[in-house]
């Protein structure tokens, strides 16, 4: 199979077509090889319009959605990031691309030991990867210019994110129950926020993300 050209059809097909406009981005995602962040068995469908099992009950963000979120957050190349849920470092490389440095915090082990490969293998060398639970962010590394959460919050962005943002600084999350979660971003001015609703999704919620309260009868 022809990657590259199958990484152009993608930017072609799905991505400026989901009204991706910004030139870094699609620069971006056309040179990084997505195909290696997806197991073996999902190679061929690396570059298709869908979300991709990672395993560990993950998944990898279809490329439109990766997109839009990346335009979202509107990068000079001067940013301090954090991404909440590393996966297999997908994401992550887009962001090392675009940002200045990036913190990456993933609670599955065996995805963070492959994003740590892959993300060497093609010299990012300005992401700071953690083992932890990032439900919460990663306070003593804040404040951030960016926050890019690639699971679901069902009860939305917890304050204790929300506060690590630093003023003017933008955050990326995906929030509510399915069968329809809103993409939002926020943009803090000082100790205000302002919301803006992108687009409609569905992605698992975050490994010990609150959840709403089931109706007994």
């Amino acid at each position: 199979m022809n990657f590259m050209h199958a990484r152009n059809n993608m930017v072609a097909q799905q991505i400026r077509p989901w009204q991706v406009f910004d030139e870094d981005v699609l620069t971006v995602m056309a040179n990084i090889p997505r195909e290696l962040f997806v197991p073996m068995e999902y190679q061929a469908v690396a570059y298709t319009d869908t979300d991709i099992p990672l395993g560990e009950g993950q998944t990898m963000l279809a490329p439109k959605v990766v997109g839009r979120a990346l335009q979202a957050m509107a990068f000079s190349g001067t940013e301090k990031v954090l991404e909440i849920g590393t996966g297999t470092g997908y994401v992550t490389a887009c962001l090392s691309q675009l940002a200045q440095s990036v913190v990456t915090v993933e609670i599955h082990e065996p995805l963070l030991a492959k994003a740590k490969q892959l993300l060497a293998q093609l010299n990012c060398h300005n992401v700071t990867p953690l083992h932890q639970d990032g439900v919460l962010g990663v306070d003593h590394l804040a404040p951030y210019d960016v926050i890019v959460i690639t699971g679901s919050y069902p009860l939305g962005v917890p304050d204790a994110v929300c506060q690590q943002l630093k003023p003017n600084g933008r955050l990326f999350a995906i929030c509510g129950q399915a069968p329809a979660m809103q993409a939002i971003k926020m943009a803090r001015e000082q100790n205000a926020y302002r919301l803006t609703t992108l687009f409609e999704t569905v992605v698992p919620s975050l490994i010990h993300a609150s959840q709403p309260e089931k109706f007994q009868f």
